[in-house]
């Protein structure tokens, strides 16, 4: 992809905003820097919007911001330790650079109420938005599932919104190319007649840029709503009002922005039977609060039990390095729910998967009675437990275990507690 691409850009850079013809298309030799110098402009103040993206000080910002998020290759299997001895070689003819100069541009445009991939803005100030349209009395939620959205984008509708605040001809065709770029399907390259490559930043953009006008529909119609991508929840003040909004929108969605919408996904219901960006919104007595899913409760367990897995042949010490970062990222992502009790617990079930894991790996009797007797646990209890016939989860969860390895234990080897991260979080905020 990247060779075509090049090869593309290098094309339409040399070229002026405008396809010319004619046997002398009119200054065109001069070049864009005589022309700044002419009237004393920079490159970027004067030139082209193509000639702003590939200036050398953008690209050098892009190749900075790929590296340091550490992406990952393409269809043309270039990875990003290659990339930079790539670019010395290439230098001169990449042509690529477009998200931070399109970003810009476009920002201006997009709703208050969309909070995905742009600065200053989250998914939490988006669950927190919605928790207030909650508590002004809107009880009722408009769930619009769409289905495969990044693999459904019509190209042809995104183009013409891309087209309303872009004119140069030479960064809508290579918008254009971005977007017809092939995919990989078991090894072998396909075209793209519809669909946004995902992985980048230049993708996120666009949906923004197609999903403003959904934006302006329901700001049209005085609709109290959040979006977060292709996530978006429409609160209202009644069932009947919902179903009537839902019929709407998704009206819109499929012949307008030639969208699908899910319909087995998508619902009009009460807040707190429905999930949005991770968290559950219900209205307990007089306040409204922020519960964590169910199922992303579940999809922590999964991952803590896939760090248990690879780590039965480390040490403690090591699979505790590894748990803490999702530990850690997972509070900090959740720390608006009221749920202290379920933090809580959740410390307690991954304490006792640490205390299975080293029951495991002391495999003998003799073995866990040494272990245990070193941990401070009087000896003929160690001897007795030890020669149990139970298995590893129910002596994790026993009162020896937890006695040879308490809480404290733990915290002194480093490992993060959920509900401890949780409550600074919400004491700093």
């Amino acid at each position: 992809m990247i060779s075509t691409l090049v090869d593309e850009a290098e094309a339409l850079g040399a070229g002026a905003t405008e396809p010319r013809t004619g046997r002398k298309p009119g200054g065109r030799s001069r070049g864009a820097e005589a022309g700044a110098a002419a009237t004393k402009q920079t490159k970027s103040e004067s030139g082209s919007l193509m000639e702003r993206v590939v200036e050398r000080s953008n690209m050098r910002l892009a190749y900075r911001r790929v590296k340091s998020n550490g992406g990952s290759a393409g269809v043309d299997g270039l990875t990003v330790q290659e990339l930079g001895a790539w670019l010395k070689m290439h230098w001169p003819s990449v042509k690529q650079a477009l998200h931070q100069v399109l970003q810009p541009i476009y920002e201006p445009t997009f709703s208050a109420s969309n909070f995905g991939f742009r600065p200053g803005r989250s998914a939490l100030d988006a669950v927190r938005q919605a928790q207030h349209h909650v508590q002004a009395g809107r009880h009722w939620v408009v769930d619009i599932d769409l289905e495969k959205f990044f693999d459904r984008v019509n190209h042809d509708v995104l183009m013409a919104r891309v087209a309303r605040q872009v004119q140069d001809w030479t960064i809508l065709k290579l918008i254009r190319r971005f977007l017809e770029a092939g995919v990989m399907a078991d090894g072998v390259e396909q075209s793209r007649t519809e669909g946004a490559p995902q992985g980048g930043p230049l993708s996120p953009l666009l949906s923004n840029v197609l999903l403003t006008d959904l934006d302006r529909k329901l700001e049209k119609r005085g609709l109290a709503f959040c979006r977060y991508a292709d996530d978006c929840n429409i609160y209202v003040g009644s069932e009947r009002a919902g179903h009537r909004v839902m019929a709407g929108i998704r009206t819109y969605l499929e012949k307008v922005l030639r969208l699908k919408v899910n319909a087995s996904k998508s619902a009009v219901a009460r807040p707190g039977t429905r999930k949005f960006l991770g968290y559950r919104i219900a209205k307990r007595r007089a306040s409204v609060s922020l519960y964590v899913a169910p199922e992303r409760i579940g999809r922590l367990m999964e991952r803590v039990r896939d760090v248990m897995r690879q780590g039965r042949g480390q040490s403690l010490a090591k699979v505790i390095q590894g748990l803490n970062p999702l530990l850690r990222g997972w509070a900090n992502y959740f720390r608006l729910t009221v749920q202290r009790r379920r933090m809580q617990d959740l410390d307690g079930w991954v304490r006792r998967r640490l205390r299975c894991l080293l029951w495991r790996q002391w495999k003998t009797g003799r073995t866990r009675q040494r272990r245990m007797i070193a941990l401070g646990l009087d000896p003929q209890r160690a001897w007795k437990s030890s020669g149990n016939s139970r298995g590893p989860w129910w002596n994790a969860g026993a009162t020896h275990l937890k006695q040879a390895l308490p809480n404290a234990y733990f915290t002194a080897m480093g490992l993060i507690s959920i509900r401890d991260t949780v409550d600074r979080l919400q004491r700093i905020n």
